[in-house]
C-alpha cells in the first residue's frame, strides 16, 4: 500500500474573504486586517490539522512576494503582473505529484484547472466547517492534557 502523500492546503485568500460575511465586512473597512484574521485561522488550521497551509492574496506591489513567518503558514502575492489564480496553478502543477493538494476556492474556473493538475477543491463553506472541525479537536485534545 502506497503511503499517504503529505497535505497541502492551498487557500485562494480573496474568495476566502468575500464569502465568509465577517471577513467580508472587516475587507470593507481594512483590506489588511481581513487578510490578517483570514491568515490567524488558517495558522489555528495548520496548528491543529498538520497539514501545511499556503495562502494566495491578489496583488501587492509590483512582483510576487511570498512571505513566512517561523512556525507560521506561506503567505503569497501575486503582485500586478499576476493573479492568486495562476500561482494556485503553479503550485498545484508543480508539487501535485508530490503533495495531496487541495485548493479551497469558490472560483468553478479554478476549480476545474486545479483537477486537471492533479490537485482537489473544497469550497468556502467546506472549508469554514474543516476549521471549526479542528479547533474543537484542538481545544478536546488541551483539555485532555490540562486533566492529566
Amino acid at each position: 500500500m502506497p503511503e499517504a502523500r503529505p497535505r497541502v492546503l492551498v487557500v485562494d485568500g480573496h474568495s476566502m474573504i468575500f464569502q465568509w460575511p465577517e471577513l467580508r465586512k472587516l475587507h470593507g473597512k481594512n483590506t489588511g486586517t481581513a487578510r490578517e484574521q483570514l491568515t490567524r485561522l488558517l495558522t489555528r488550521y495548520q496548528d491543529a490539522s498538520g497539514a501545511h497551509v499556503c495562502v494566495v492574496f491578489d496583488g501587492k506591489g509590483s512582483k510576487s512576494t511570498e512571505e513566512k513567518n517561523p512556525g507560521g503558514i506561506q503567505i503569497f502575492y501575486s503582485g500586478s503582473a499576476k493573479t492568486a489564480d495562476s500561482i494556485i496553478e503553479r503550485i498545484v502543477a508543480t508539487y501535485a505529484s508530490k503533495y495531496d493538494i487541495v485548493v479551497a476556492t469558490d472560483d468553478n474556473l479554478e476549480r476545474t484547472t486545479v483537477e486537471t493538475f492533479g490537485g482537489s477543491w473544497m469550497s468556502s463553506e467546506q472549508l469554514m466547517l474543516e476549521l471549526k472541525g479542528a479547533d474543537a479537536d484542538l481545544s478536546d485534545r488541551i483539555d485532555r492534557l490540562r486533566r492529566r
